[in-house]
């Protein structure tokens, strides 16, 4: 049993019973007395843990008002897991930099002072871990944060987003039904009053968001899935098609371990190529993903998405001639 596991069934057994003597402590911990000890006192000194010596009970008892239990503040880790919750947080910080500090921060010093103890330390775990996040867009600080606001306090958001295919800004007010991390950039699942339909906007595109005093219209999580996760992409819509994909045997060792879409049909035939199925409604990103294959790659079905393919590729090596 480690250092975490003990302390865990210390406050455990003195929340349970009205005292516990040396004795019982010593044979449930299984430790020595001078462990024992060691693990009151760093619980007294580094949680404040009111634990006292009821000499009238002959045992150890919380010192607490109105039968109140106490817990272990915040999170507590063995070492493995406190490598863990390092590495996510560095992933997470170097995701989103400069948004997660303030938060993680108390965190980071209650887990420093314990990692002191092994030798490491966050500044050497970040100098052995990179980070390399693609194609990521750069977004308005302000405005993440106000629709983090309004999506967890579930009001309006008055928002100006821009947008790139008509080169033009709009003013509409939205109510956030949940925030997605998608190939290294945000997106916003909204439900739009102007359009009065559920929209999916990339975060970057808003400029600015101002929290408005209404509450916003709930989506339930049923029909956001319905509507914008029926089909394959981060823009997508509940009239789905199959789409019919073969790769070859070389590529397919790569493919076939990856997740297009969580109902996706895939298998493989006699001369080992991969086929897989996935439903899409909005054919842009399958196209780009479809494309960065090259000739390991082929489509089916439908003919609409083979032309579409096709098109592009006319399209491509026209720029080369």
């Amino acid at each position: 049993m480690d250092k975490s596991e003990r302390f865990y069934r210390i406050i455990g057994m003195l929340n349970n019973r009205l005292s516990v003597s040396r004795s019982q402590f010593l044979e449930e911990l299984e430790v020595s007395p001078a462990t024992f000890k060691r693990d009151l006192e760093y619980l007294r000194d580094r949680f404040n843990a009111p634990i006292i010596y009821d000499s009238e009970l002959r045992g150890y008892r919380f010192e607490l008002i109105n039968n109140e239990t106490f817990q272990l503040p915040g999170l507590w880790f063995n070492d493995s897991e406190i490598y863990a919750l390092l590495i996510m947080e560095h992933l997470l910080e170097n995701l989103t930099p400069g948004l997660l500090s303030p938060h993680i921060e108390p965190m980071r010093a209650q887990v420093n002072a314990i990692l002191d103890k092994t030798g490491h330390s966050l500044e050497n775990i970040k100098e052995k871990i990179r980070v390399l996040p693609q194609a990521a867009r750069r977004y308005e600080l302000e405005a993440f944060e106000a629709l983090c606001q309004g999506l967890l306090s579930s009001n309006r958001v008055q928002i100006r987003q821009y947008s790139r295919q008509r080169d033009e800004y709009t003013e509409r007010e939205i109510s956030p039904q949940r925030l997605v991390h998608y190939r290294d950039n945000w997106y916003l699942d909204a439900y739009c009053h102007m359009r009065k339909d559920l929209r999916t906007f990339a975060v970057d595109t808003i400029k600015s968001a101002t929290v408005v005093n209404t509450k916003s219209r709930t989506i339930s999580k049923k029909q956001l899935d319905e509507v914008l996760q029926a089909g394959y992409g981060i823009f997508s819509g509940k009239d789905t098609q199959v789409a019919h994909l073969v790769f070859t045997p070389e590529r397919s060792r790569w493919v076939s371990r990856e997740e297009w879409h969580p109902q996706q049909q895939s298998h493989f035939d006699e001369q080992g190529n991969y086929h897989l199925e996935l439903p899409y409604s909005n054919e842009h990103e399958l196209i780009m993903d479809i494309l960065k294959y090259g000739p390991d790659v082929s489509v089916l079905s439908p003919q609409a998405l083979r032309k579409s393919v096709i098109a592009k590729l006319d399209q491509t090596r026209k720029n080369y001639s």
